[in-house]
């Protein structure tokens, strides 16, 4: 099949102009009479004018006994006037009607009830003291709510009291979403992907942002990679009550990409491509008179495209404004380069550090859908710039409350697993704490640490001179700073390999064969000094190792690297093998610690999750993963340390 080659991309605004201008709202988008209990979130269509009055009656606004207010001028202090029943006064209760010829309530409180049933008054009330009068709120045949609003629950408790049982509005926006590929196994069989299959996700999660904005989405069971069998599908869409009809992949220009060519077949293509990324091979067409969307398949570029793009369509069809999400300035704790002539979207997650917020750039390969759950905001990178450097402000638009921000803790460094169990007790507290974590490295977190972008730093580096952990590399990277040092575990280091050892890893030495192919941490990782340091001991040059330029962010990554095959073994903690059901080769214990300015010990965040690490619950749960020790966790740490003596064997 011929490819889609889209060499103009135009910018999201233009994109957006294109499309309105070709579509005939006022004949895709009707309208329609709903009771109003049913209205909440619905577009009022006309003006909606008061049947009734409120309240309907003079009411009474207080508990007491109703009066002509010229029978009590007389009153006085001291010179009371007595006022008898059913002549002079009437008792009402709040909201009751006021009895024929009375103007005015008196409250019960200032009222002396003599034995007879007369009422005494020291003061005297004016004309409608409180008394609600007819039509104080609402009157018969005035405006109640303009046409294009947004419904609230408030609004349908004013439609009903002035007597509205139906209100006009404009038809929920119906959407098809369908989506491809011979890869996508349907989730509703609950399969078991094979080599080259997936379980298809993605239309799950655009419906739930589709819904989110008060459209009904409707989702088809997914299609396979050829003309017809997509053509069938969009065209039963198309002939249903559907506005819109959403094709998820294919929109790119892969021989097996026929987004393009379906909607062609049933329509016009309006937008193919635009400067955007992720979601730069998003596709906007009309066919039928309907809007026309091909999502990218990946699930990033697909969320961009949903809104980036339908979500400002599907809010201009139904004549409200598309929500706007809260900003807030942040500091980025890493560079995040990025390639002039498009608008990146960064995700990023984001915490208060001091009196601001830090934000760590998330990964941003656009299948990484785990980068749509941990983001907290996400920042737009300029058409015009290469990126943003560490440290610079940016405004990033939210994507939880502000509150959120003020419960997380940036913990930048060298990734460990204990991270993600410490994560997971912090969220069981009462208000639950949040930990987000970047993983650059220990000398990486020091750096942040040192630049105010992290609240805390995770490190494991080794002083070869003294076998001291962490002390001297604070002298050097951060001297003269008042630190706190809290150890969170004593873990073991090894090699991780396949189940049974085939290459029978003993050593370093190992490392050397020409057969072996080896997985290394990123440069200023703890793991590759440790790793450079038993080079040096056993004379080994790097050079000579396969693999050693192959580097991954996380223990878990090497471990995963080594069960697809990718490598041989490779330098990790022993949790992370044991995860993934590998083998673990021992070579050193080591001290992984949180390094956090003494200052902040007192804030209320820290000593939370200082309280979870010393908790004996948090130290069980540490040592059941196996290859930790947990003998100093939560003791602050002093120079000359070094380590505890084993208490435990490798496997915990």
């Amino acid at each position: 099949m011929k490819r889609n080659i889209y060499l103009r991309t135009i910018p999201i605004p233009d994109a957006l102009a294109l499309v309105k201008g070709a579509l005939e709202r006022e004949n895709l988008v009707g309208v329609e009479s709903v009771p109003v209990e049913e209205a909440l979130g619905r577009i009022t269509a006309r003006p909606v004018m008061a049947r009734l009055s409120s309240p309907t009656y003079h009411c009474a606004a207080m508990d007491g006994i109703a009066v002509k207010a010229e029978s009590t001028y007389a009153a006085r202090e001291g010179n009371p006037v007595t006022l008898m029943p059913e002549t002079d006064f009437g008792m009402v209760n709040t909201g009751q009607p006021l009895p024929k010829g009375m103007d005015a309530v008196v409250m019960i409180e200032h009222v002396v009830f003599g034995e007879d049933g007369s009422a005494s008054l020291e003061s005297s009330v004016a004309p409608w003291t409180h008394v609600r009068r007819i039509g104080e709120d609402i009157v018969a045949t005035e405006l109640v709510l303009p046409r294009r609003r947004k419904l609230t629950a408030y609004d349908l408790g004013a439609l009903l009291s002035c007597g509205v049982w139906e209100v006009e509005v404009y038809e929920r926006v119906r959407m098809a979403v369908i989506p491809t590929g011979d890869e996508v196994l349907d989730y509703t069989t609950h399969p078991e992907p094979g080599p080259g299959q997936v379980v298809e996700s993605n239309s799950v999660m655009l419906c739930a942002l589709a819904q989110g904005w008060g459209l009904d989405a409707r989702r088809y069971p997914p299609v396979p990679d050829n003309m017809e069998s997509l053509s069938r599908a969009v065209e039963e869409a198309l002939n249903s009550k559907a506005h819109i009809v959403a094709i998820l992949a294919g929109s790119s220009a892969g021989s097996k990409d026929f987004t393009r060519a379906v909607m062609e077949r049933f329509g016009e293509v309006v937008v193919h491509g635009i400067q955007a990324m992720p979601g730069k091979p998003s596709l906007l067409g009309v066919a039928q008179g309907k809007l026309l969307v091909g999502a990218p398949g990946y699930p990033v570029s697909a969320v961009v495209c949903f809104e980036e793009l339908l979500a400002p369509l599907a809010a201009w069809l139904t004549r409200c404004e598309p929500a706007k999400r809260q900003t807030v300035m942040v500091t980025l704790a890493k560079d995040a380069p990025s390639r002039p002539g498009l608008t990146e979207f960064l995700r990023l997650a984001v915490g208060r550090v001091g009196t601001g917020y830090t934000a760590l750039p998330l990964s941003r390969g656009a299948g990484l859908i785990t980068t749509l759950t941990k983001a907290q905001a996400v920042a737009r990178i300029a058409p015009d710039k290469e990126g943003i450097a560490r440290g610079e402000v940016v405004e990033a638009e939210l994507l939880v409350s502000p509150e959120d921000l003020e419960r997380t803790m940036v913990v930048v460094g060298s990734h460990d697993i204990t991270l993600d169990l410490l994560a997971d007790e912090l969220m069981r507290l009462d208000p639950p704490l949040r930990l987000a974590s970047s993983h650059v490295g220990s000398l990486g977190g020091l750096t942040a640490l040192g630049q105010g972008a992290a609240l805390m730093a995770g490190t494991h580096l080794l002083d070869t001179a003294t076998g001291d952990f962490n002390f001297s590399f604070l002298e050097k990277h951060l001297p003269g700073r008042k630190l706190a040092v809290i150890n969170l575990a004593i873990r073991h280091q090894g090699f991780i390999v396949p189940p049974g050892n085939p290459k029978a890893i003993q050593d370093v030495n190992s490392l050397s064969r020409p057969d072996v192919v080896f997985v290394n941490r990123q440069r200023g990782a703890g793991t590759r000094i440790l790793l450079d340091y038993h080079l040096s001991l056993a004379g080994i040059d790097p050079s000579y190792v396969h693999g050693y330029t192959q580097e991954e962010m996380t223990h878990m990554g090497v471990a995963a690297n080594v069960q697809n095959g990718g490598a041989d073994c490779g330098l990790g903690v022993y949790a992370a093998a044991a995860a993934l059901k590998l083998d673990f080769v021992p070579l050193a214990r080591e001290r992984y610690d949180l390094v956090m300015e003494e200052s902040s010990l007192e804030e209320p965040r820290v000593k939370a999750l200082l309280q979870v690490i010393a908790s004996d619950a948090f130290k069980a749960k540490v040592e059941a993963m196996g290859g930790y020790e947990t003998a100093w966790t939560g003791l602050r740490m002093q120079p000359g340390m070094g380590l505890p003596p084993a208490n435990v064997d490798v496997a915990g």
